[in-house]
């Protein structure tokens, strides 16, 4: 069975329709068409509750599809995985068809997280070059290496920093930094999503 999808798999290819002509004849190659321009990059994946569950790329959802563990929840309006002879919408969100247990949902504590949550950029002087990670309350003294301590900096700014407090040395802090929810994580920091992902990220704020 997995031999035969990723031989399925290795002849899709995504295309755009357009309304005005045939659609067999308005089918294009990945290479022509950038499936991501204007369409979600990723797919909301669903717990067989309806909660969300994670985020994946579109060959990973349609290959749990194909492979009976999930099912299609909603899709991308005139974008299709195109086969030899078939066609198929392409998903935004899925639903997994078996309940998986998750006694707790935390965001992970990493340097890209850091960077996702702070929109990229230093949050002292805005530049998105060069980027680090400061301790608001520095290590020196006794500050922790936490969600609630952590901030992406430019080395410039870092350095500027170094052990003192900002407001020692008159640096402004725009937000006092935090740990964001999981569901906060999947809707606010996983890049472009679709709209579709709206009703199941906020319905839920875990």
């Amino acid at each position: 069975m997995t031999v035969l999808a990723e031989y399925y798999l290795s002849n899709l290819h995504y295309s755009k329709i357009n309304h005005t002509n045939n659609l067999s004849e308005h089918y294009v190659n990945v290479k022509s068409y950038n499936i991501m321009q204007g369409y979600s990059q990723k797919v909301l994946v669903l717990n067989a509750d309806y909660r969300a569950f994670s985020v994946c790329s579109v060959y990973k959802a349609f290959l749990l599809v194909y492979m009976e563990k999930a099912e299609v929840v909603n899709k991308a309006k005139d974008v299709f995985l195109k086969t030899v002879s078939q066609a198929y919408a392409v998903p935004t969100v899925i639903k997994l068809r078996s309940y998986v247990n998750i006694p707790y949902r935390s965001v992970m504590l990493s340097r890209q997280n850091i960077f996702k949550r702070d929109s990229g950029k230093c949050v002292y002087c805005s530049s998105p070059k060069n980027l680090t990670l400061d301790h608001v309350i520095p290590k020196s003294r006794g500050g922790k290496t936490t969600w609630n301590n952590l901030v992406t900096a430019c080395k410039s700014c870092n350095s500027r920093k170094g052990d003192f407090m900002v407001e020692e040395i008159e640096m402004d802090l725009p937000y006092k930094p935090y740990r964001p929810s999981f569901v906060m994580f999947l809707r606010d920091f996983s890049g472009k999503t679709d709209e579709s992902w709206m009703q199941y990220l906020s319905s839920h704020t875990n």
